[in-house]
């Protein structure tokens, strides 16, 4: 089985390009960092990364364009797939890349871009059952808008 699933930033901003064929599909590639802990010989905590090359097709490609920066934190799942070229020079480069199958926000956009470290969450409030006492819930004035159908 080849599965892989990483969590970590973008080194950059995504690569995009397009493939020459006829279908003109988007290819993004970027670069995750992903936390590796590890310990010293001393014993203490220490923390490194690493540096994954990844690569996405089609409409996951166009997603990374629209949506992912530098330093945007990211979960994605893919398989590994090595392969091998003869560069300019006449040396063969080896290569690994993650190809991905699915990307995924790993934090809130306000979370990502500092957010405001006064913020606490609070529960929207519930409305009161009616006084008729049937079970049901008063529905207030104005939620109509709020609703994600109608």
């Amino acid at each position: 089985m080849n599965r892989v699933i990483l969590m970590g930033r973008l080194t950059r901003d995504p690569n995009i390009s397009y493939s020459q064929s006829g279908d003109n599909m988007a290819i993004a590639r970027f670069t995750l960092a992903v936390d590796r802990r590890g310990r010293r010989q001393d014993g203490a905590d220490q923390q490194n990364a690493d540096f994954i090359g990844c690569v996405c097709f089609g409409r996951q490609a166009e997603f990374a364009e629209k949506y992912l920066r530098q330093g945007t934190k990211v979960a994605v799942t893919g398989r590994i797939q090595t392969g091998s070229y003869t560069n300019k020079d006449g040396q063969k480069v080896y290569t690994t890349d993650v190809v991905l199958d699915d990307i995924e926000f790993a934090e809130s956009k306000n979370a990502q871009s500092g957010g405001d470290s006064n913020y606490s969450y609070q529960a929207p409030q519930r409305p009161a059952p009616s006084a008729a006492g049937d079970g049901f819930m008063n529905i207030p004035d104005g939620i109509d808008e709020e609703l994600p159908f109608n």
